[in-house]
Parts: structure tokens; sequence; C-alpha cells
């Protein structure tokens, strides 16, 4: 019998915020769907959340974000994917994200934007059908 690969997500909370119930429940969500999680816990650098993301092999990051700069976090976290080799991470940003962001957050290189509000439905549909061999792997 062979064994799927699980995908892997990191769940980071980068910057001052504060709040993290959100991405506490996007984690039990995507564990429930068959995604090995690790989350950062929170006040994580740009940097820390790189590094664990290419120490832990993830194929996704998930950036939660409250705080209103989720533009230039994104930015510098592509960049520094870029820099470390690991641009085939695929990264996603949910959070306070206002609906004038999400062209700017995708041109940038975020995969998919989840703004306050987004159903678990659309997450998953995400998870299960927009990412390349994810089907497979659940």
């Amino acid at each position: 019998m062979s064994e799927k690969k699980r995908f892997r997500v990191l769940v980071a909370k980068p910057g001052l915020d504060g709040h993290d119930r959100g991405a506490k429940v996007i984690s039990y969500l995507l564990k429930d769907i068959g995604m090995d999680v690790i989350y950062t816990g929170l006040h994580k650098s740009v940097e820390e959340i790189v590094s664990a993301a290419v120490q832990e092999d993830v194929d996704v990051i998930g950036l939660s974000i409250l705080t209103g700069a989720h533009i230039p976090i994104t930015e510098k976290l592509m960049k520094q994917l870029n820099d470390a080799g690991a641009e085939g991470i695929v990264v996603t940003v949910g959070g306070v994200i206002p609906s004038r962001d999400v062209a700017k957050l995708k041109a940038l290189g975020a995969k998919a934007v989840f703004p306050g509000g987004t159903s678990f439905e659309e997450i998953e549909s995400f998870f299960k059908e927009g990412l390349p061999g994810l089907r497979q792997a659940l």
C-alpha cells in the first residue's frame, strides 16, 4: 500500500498582531482536511517565517495578518523566499484584507487571498482544488 504525501502548511502570524484566534481555527480546519500544520505562534518576523518554512519543508505558507501591513509583509516574504531558493512554496494571505488589496497581493505572488468572512468551504476548496497535486495527496 503506497502512502500518500500529506501537504505541509505553515500558518504564521507576522509582526505585532496579537490576535491569533483565526489562525488557530484555520489550522484546525486544515488538519481536519488532511494537512500537516505547523503554527508559528505570535509575533514572528518574516525572517523567522521563511526559516521555519524551509526547515519544516512546507508546501504552503498561510499568513494571517490583521494589522493592515499585509502588502509590505507579503512583498518582503516573497523576496526572502526567492533569496532562500524557496520560491516554490505557495503563499496564501488571510485576515483583514480590503478588497482593493486582493489583486495587489496576488500580483506580489500570493496564490490565494482570504479576507475576513471567507467561508471554510472556500478555503477548503482552494486547498483541495487550487493547488497542483493536492487532490491526489488527500
